[in-house]
Parts: C-alpha cells; sequence; structure tokens
C-alpha cells in the first residue's frame, strides 16, 4: 500500500496545530516554493508547508533572503497552494514589505492571501515590529513569528551563528515570545537558539513553537526541504539532518541520459512513433 492512501486528509488548521500542542503531537513542517515539490509534500502527509523567503536562496541562486521580493513571493505561494490541500501553507513576508511601517504591512499581508490563497503569513521580529504584527491580525490574518535568528536581519547580526547565548539577548527573545503570543499570533517559529532556551520559552507560551536548530524540546521542527533531501550541498549546520543526496542522484541520471544521447542509444525503436 502507498504511503499516500495512509495519511490523513483532513485539512490542518492554526486550531489543529494548537490541539497538536495540547496533546503532545508533534508538528512536521517543511518548505516548498513550487507546485510538483507541494504536491509530493501533501501526499506525503506534511502538516506545514512554508513558503519561505529562503527561495531566494535556493530557488534564485542569492546569497541572502533580502534581495526576493513580494511578487515573487506570491508566485511561489500560488503555485504551492495548487497543490497542497491538507497542510497549513504559510508564507514569509518578504524584506522591506513589513519593517517600520504596519500599513504597509498589512497591504503586504492582504496581496499574499488574496493572490496566492495562502492560509498565513509568517514574520520576523519581537518588539520590533510588533504594531504590524497586531495590525495584520486585526484583519483577520493569521501570523506565525520568528525569533532567534532571523536571517533578514543578517547585515544587523553580521553571521550566521548561533543567537540568545548571551542572558540579555536570551531574555529579550522570551518577553518576545510573550509579547507575540500576547499580540495574537498563531504559532512561533524559534530559530538557531539553545536548547535550553528553546524549551523553556515552549513551556511558557500556550502557541505551538517549531524549531530550526533549536533541540528536541519544541513541539515540532522545520527544514529547508532542498536541504534536507541533499539538493543543496554546500549548507551543512548541525540542524540539518539530510535524508536523501538527490544531487548525486539527479547528476547520475543527467549523466546517463547524456551518454544514452551522444551514443545514439536513445531514443531507440520503441521510444519513438
Amino acid at each position: 500500500m502507498s504511503t499516500a492512501n495512509t495519511v490523513n486528509k483532513s485539512k490542518v488548521t492554526t486550531h489543529v496545530l494548537q490541539e497538536m500542542k495540547y496533546k503532545g503531537e508533534k508538528i512536521a513542517m517543511l518548505t516548498a516554493y513550487d507546485y510538483s515539490f507541494a504536491k509530493i509534500l501533501d501526499d506525503s502527509g506534511i502538516d506545514i508547508i512554508l513558503v519561505g523567503d529562503s527561495a531566494s536562496n535556493v530557488m534564485a541562486g542569492f546569497d541572502s533572503t533580502l534581495p526576493i521580493t513580494l511578487n515573487d513571493m506570491i508566485y511561489h505561494a500560488s503555485s504551492v497552494v495548487r497543490a497542497a490541500k491538507r497542510p497549513l501553507v504559510v508564507v514569509d513576508l518578504p524584506f522591506g514589505t513589513y519593517q517600520g511601517n504596519s500599513k504597509e504591512a498589512l497591504s503586504s499581508a492582504i496581496r499574499i492571501m488574496k493572490e496566492s490563497g495562502a492560509n498565513a503569513v509568517k514574520i520576523e521580529g519581537g518588539s520590533e515590529v510588533l504594531e504590524s504584527v497586531k495590525r495584520i491580525i486585526s484583519a483577520g490574518i493569521p501570523v506565525m513569528g520568528h525569533l532567534g535568528l532571523t536571517p533578514q536581519s543578517i547585515h544587523k547580526f553580521g553571521t550566521y551563528v548561533v543567537r540568545a547565548t548571551e542572558e540579555t539577548e536570551a531574555t529579550k527573545l522570551r518577553e518576545d515570545a510573550k509579547l507575540l503570543e500576547e499580540a495574537g499570533c498563531f504559532a512561533l517559529i524559534l530559530e538557531k537558539i539553545p536548547a535550553k532556551l528553546a524549551g523553556e520559552v515552549t513551556e511558557d507560551v500556550k502557541i505551538p513553537v517549531i524549531g530550526i536548530g533549536a533541540g528536541g524540546k519544541v513541539d515540532g521542527q522545520v527544514l529547508v526541504l532542498h536541504d534536507m533531501l541533499g539538493i543543496t550541498q554546500d549548507f551543512s549546520p548541525r540542524f540539518l539532518r539530510r535524508y536523501h543526496n538527490l544531487k548525486e542522484e539527479i547528476m547520475g541520471s543527467v549523466q546517463e541520459y547524456i551518454k544514452d544521447v551522444k551514443s545514439r542509444d536513445f531514443p531507440n525503436e520503441r521510444e519513438q512513433y
């Protein structure tokens, strides 16, 4: 029997995620940026698909998440939504579409929801973006928060090292988590922070907490699909578990194809009309 036939097909909502936290059921989340991969994730039974601004890196080849535009994100999100029937689809608000201007933040979030059909948006930051978070939520749009290492702030941090190892930053992270919960965020991402701190925040807030490089005491995990499948090979942080080496497999297939074309073995008589 195929795995797809055994998957629970009922739609994942923010309410379902909250129930999963209460029951102690872990939440599985992965990124996707196109229809084909989103369809595979949907058939596999993933709980949440994040249309991440990491598309800037893995799809467009930029060295940070900063260059990707709102139009780009809507394009990727629309492709994913057409495939994702069961998972909750969350879309990153890209850099420059919400910082410092809550009206622009709301406008950006509305465009994503209306034009892509996604289920929620994600915003990086705590107290600095609280006004934007509140304005978006007040319009009925679910918001997922994101604390710890926030890639859109790479030029501020200057490095991708573990965040909140010092007590001052750890205290602010705890406070920001509570602020985001009180503002109405339905979930939080904690990225690349000490596992002990992540566990404490998870216990301290009632909303689901999903980690990436934040240890196992959170409510769920997220990875970038292309990293965990081994399509990308130049990124190997400690928290990344590679479940496959698709780069090697795809290269092998392409090289076989090239050989068959060059040797006139492809197409053979059965492969033509």
